[in-house]
């Protein structure tokens, strides 16, 4: 198989690479080459010396020519966007990146299925941010797999259009599209991002590497929530199954993790102890509140679960996940001496 992933320098495109690379296979297929399209390049010798690796660096809409001289695709992996923070700060970049892109690379793989290609398997990340709640259509208190979305963000609308994008291509025939809705993904490694949701992980990140964090939103705040292993598990499954068990074309659901931000910080102190939390101090951001509050907290998603999906068990888990996936950024001496005697 010869597989693309756009924002493949980003922790889930690395993560998701490394998982492929691992397994030497895609939905039983043997997988020869795994192209990484990023801004710029991973920092990551596991991959990038890796003989089955090519990095693509530069503006994915710019790049699209040369991604399509590498091709014909068996699959992609769209997981490259701007985050939340981006699209509402700056609206041309937004469109750009999110929208422009999508089109782009969608039509690239038109093209590549009308000289006689096989449809490439399209796996498009689409977020929790489609769903709002509307004057006319309020947020229901569950968010269920027939819950309409109603955006209330410009990152929102861009990936439900992007979502009804990859339906149209799929009922044509162009691709074999599925489109799944990420929850916010927490611990997220490495340095923070414009994503209005980054302070969900950077609450955590920070503290474990000995540094202060700053909490924008009210303490009993709701949120829906899904460890990077698990998330990388959802893709994979989405991927691999079959048109009748993905079931129709419209998005699905990943399972979620809900969760307060205070319990989210009781974990924190029960792994690195009470003394922890004098890293943490309250900072009220109006904007961060008003989207984050917008996004629903609850979700039943029984399509998921036909795939075998289920939500991680609790966020102490999450936190261990990442304590043990990056012990180089942890120097919270606590967690050291835990990780010592472990």
């Amino acid at each position: 198989m010869n597989i693309l992933i756009t924002g493949g320098a980003g922790f889930l495109g690395r993560g998701l690479a490394h998982v492929l690379l691992q397994r030497s296979q895609l939905a039983g297929r043997d997988i020869q080459r795994i192209h990484l399209a990023d801004l710029i390049a991973p920092r990551d010798p596991a991959l990038t010396q890796d003989s089955r690796v090519n990095v693509h660096t530069g503006d994915l809409l710019a790049s699209v020519p040369a991604l399509m001289a590498a091709g014909p695709w068996d699959a992609v992996f769209h997981l490259a966007s701007a985050v939340s923070g981006e699209c509402e700060a700056n609206f041309d970049l937004g469109l750009h990146a999110n929208l422009d892109s999508t089109r782009a690379l969608l039509d690239a793989c038109r093209a590549q299925t009308a000289t006689g290609h096989a449809p490439p398997v399209f796996f498009f990340s689409s977020s929790v941010a489609v769903f709002g709640s509307d004057a006319a259509i309020p947020l229901p208190p569950v968010v269920r797999d027939d819950t309409l979305p109603t955006p209330q963000s410009s990152y929102g609308i861009h990936k439900f259009i992007c979502e009804q994008l990859v339906a149209d291509y799929t009922r044509k025939g162009f691709i074999d599209g599925r489109s799944a809705r990420l929850m916010t993904v927490s611990v997220r490694p490495g340095q923070p991002n414009g994503a209005a949701s980054g302070f969900l992980s950077g609450l955590f990140r920070e503290p474990l590497a000995a540094q202060p964090s700053s909490c924008p939103v009210d303490r009993d705040t709701e949120v829906a929530l899904s460890s990077p292993a698990n998330t990388i598990a959802g893709i994979l499954a989405v991927t691999e199954a079959s048109r009748e068990a993905f079931g129709g074309r419209t998005a699905i659901n990943l399972p979620a993790l809900t969760v307060t931000v205070r319990q989210m910080l009781q974990a924190l102190q029960d792994l690195a102890g009470p003394e922890v939390m004098a890293l943490i101090r309250d900072e009220p951001d109006a904007s961060v509140r008003k989207i984050v509050q917008a996004w629903p907290s609850r979700f039943e998603s029984p399509r998921a679960a036909a795939l075998g999906l289920s939500p991680d068990p609790d966020f102490g888990s999450v936190l261990r996940q990442y304590v043990q996936n990056h012990p180089e950024a942890v120097t919270y001496p606590a967690v050291l001496a835990r990780l010592a005697q472990h």
